[in-house]
């Protein structure tokens, strides 16, 4: 009777114990280029696993499956879990959705659990991470910089190299790209990929250079370039042998990361900056130029101001000539000959002035000044260009001397105007100013500023302390004036599609309140769709704005140039529209 009584309390026990089924994952922040260990544990013997999609995951390994079960002082334990391995795809907040058993005909799930995935961390390298081989395998990504340390607008190289040995590199996709905040850049165009021998750190082996981008800092202090991160396929030997003797091959997937690089860049100096300086950085030459200097009625000169050498072409601006009002002078004409290597920028910019004479005779145009600061010495330099002196033989004669020669045959004839036929008397008495409207005025007055002062400090601590609404105000204004931008360089491909893609960037900024760091394209999706925005219309926008890069390197007509740019008015009205 006592053995069947203990018999009954263990099977009440057993229907009484409570179902536990929960996911427990090694960490909750990930950098991009590590892996993620996730365990679905269960304290019974659960029917139906039904793992989660794990979107934004790629699965690497698993599932793999352990049961435990113990006794323990007449008490039994079950324990059975289901493991993977997971490699992130992509950076920004994701979410491992729920994953199922079946008990007793009942359904349990497991809670969602967010994942965080950053930048590429700096990881040592695991040699359990990878299949048995040689041990002298390698596969590293570097990104060599110049210059650590360059000046305000000095142009520094970033070449991104791929080191490996013994190890066959069978493709690759980009994780996450480098950002160049506070950087003027371009990339470099490499038309072929180029196996290499080299050494890396001391080791002999092979590289690939991959991406080459030169930089121009606009900013002084230290920034930071987001690391570059790559999925690379890869074949790996291993220690086994198949029935012939050959060295047995496995495929597998790595993530390599350049790691993130900061460069301290340093302001120019203040002591002997001339007034005139716009920021031209570099070795330069500067000319002034005119078509001709002697010119007959109706017709007109080409005032062409050029700077020439290496520097930061496309980031300052000449300076404008000064010339008298009797010479109308247009607004110019920019061009640029500009080409972008390793070793910087290097052409000439151009402003051609048209200036029409109005009035005959002989008018200066004065010396012009163009400063720029030499890093070879690691001052500032000035070139003058001459005075011009231009020569009209004829035409009207300046409005000046007429009304000269005018005024002195008045004179003549009306010598006695000076003489006022009516007289103005002033009134000896005066009113005192105690008691007069003017003294009330000034009575009253700081108790009626008082208080509009008081008000408009208020306000202006208001909208100084709207931090979210400053910036969504700034980064409407930055949309609409890179906007205007784009329009204007629309004759400029390259320079165009920047301003574009940095309007459409602020837009969103401002719309959606968001940072540059959240703009991948599910996460634009997903805020637009949310705010009824049209599908349609934000595929539209994702499209656009992705063609942005690769149209400033692809061939492009004036008409799908113009093309876009209407197409961004367009769509960017339309979400104006519909976003609540």
């Amino acid at each position: 009777m006592k053995r069947y009584l203990i018999l009954l309390l263990f099977t009440f026990q057993g229907l009484m114990a409570q179902v536990q089924f929960e996911a427990r994952v090694s960490k909750n922040t990930l950098g991009v280029n590590e892996r993620l260990r996730i365990d679905f544990i269960m304290n019974v013997d659960g029917d139906n696993f039904d793992q989660p999609a794990f979107e934004g995951f790629k699965i690497v390994a698993g599932p793999s499956q352990q049961i435990s079960q113990s006794w323990v002082n007449g008490r039994s334990s079950f324990q059975k879990i289901y493991s993977y391995i997971l490699q992130p795809d992509k950076k920004g907040t994701v979410t491992i959705k729920q994953a199922a058993i079946e008990y007793n005909g009942q359904i349990y799930k497991t809670a969602p659990i967010k994942i965080v995935v950053t930048n590429a961390v700096a990881q040592e390298r695991d040699l359990n991470d990878r299949p048995q081989g040689s041990g002298n395998e390698m596969l590293n990504l570097v990104a060599e910089i110049s210059k650590t340390s360059p000046y305000l607008n000095e142009p520094i190289t970033v070449v991104y190299k791929l080191y490996f040995n013994n190890i066959n590199v069978t493709g690759f996709k980009e994780l996450a790209k480098p950002k160049y905040n506070d950087f003027w850049n371009q990339n470099i165009d490499i038309k072929q990929l180029a196996v290499e021998e080299g050494s890396y750190q001391g080791q002999r082996c092979y590289f690939v250079i991959l991406k080459k981008t030169i930089l121009y800092p606009q900013k002084s202090g230290r920034l930071t370039i987001e690391p570059l991160s790559l999925d690379i396929g890869v074949q790996l030997p291993t220690n086994r042998r198949d029935m012939f003797g050959q060295m047995i091959i496995t495929d597998d997937n790595k993530v390599v990361s350049a790691g993130a690089k900061t460069i301290n860049v340093r302001p120019l100096p203040e002591s002997n900056k001339p007034v005139d300086f716009s920021g031209a950085v570099g070795k330069f030459d500067f000319t002034v130029t005119p078509s001709k200097t002697t010119l007959k009625n109706g017709e007109s000169l080409d005032l062409i101001v050029t700077a020439s050498g290496t520097g930061n072409m496309k980031l300052f601006t000449l300076p404008k000539p000064v010339v008298p009002n009797a010479l109308e002078m247009y607004d110019p004409v920019h061009d640029e000959k500009v080409t972008t290597s390793l070793a910087g920028m290097s052409g000439k910019i151009t402003d051609k002035y048209t200036i029409i004479p109005q009035y005959k005779g002989k008018y200066a145009i004065k010396p012009m000044q163009f400063s720029y600061f030499d890093l070879n010495s690691g001052s500032y330099k000035t070139i003058t260009s001459p005075e011009i002196m231009v020569d009209v033989l004829d035409g009207p004669v300046q409005a000046e001397t007429n009304a000269t020669v005018s005024k002195n045959v008045i004179s003549k004839t009306e010598q006695f105007k000076y003489i006022k036929p009516k007289t103005t008397l002033v009134s000896i008495a005066k009113n005192d100013f105690l008691g007069s409207n003017l003294y009330y005025t000034l009575l009253f007055l700081p108790f009626i500023i008082i208080p509009i002062i008081i008000l408009a400090k208020k306000k202006k601590e208001a909208i100084d302390g709207d931090i979210t609404g400053n910036r969504i105000r700034m980064n409407n204004k930055l949309a609409k004036k890179y906007l205007s931008q784009a329009k204007k360089q629309i004759n400029n491909k390259e320079a165009f599609y920047i301003a574009l893609e940095k309007a459409m960037h602020n837009f969103l900024k401002a719309k959606l309140h968001i940072e540059t760091s959240e703009m991948s394209k599910d996460n634009i999706q997903e805020l637009l769709l949310s705010r009824n925005a049209n599908p349609e219309q934000v595929q539209s926008f994702i499209d656009l704005t992705e063609n942005c890069e690769f149209a400033r390197y692809a061939p492009a007509s004036s008409a799908s140039i113009q093309q876009d740019y209407d197409k961004a008015v367009l769509i960017i009205s339309a979400l104006e529209k519909q976003i609540v």
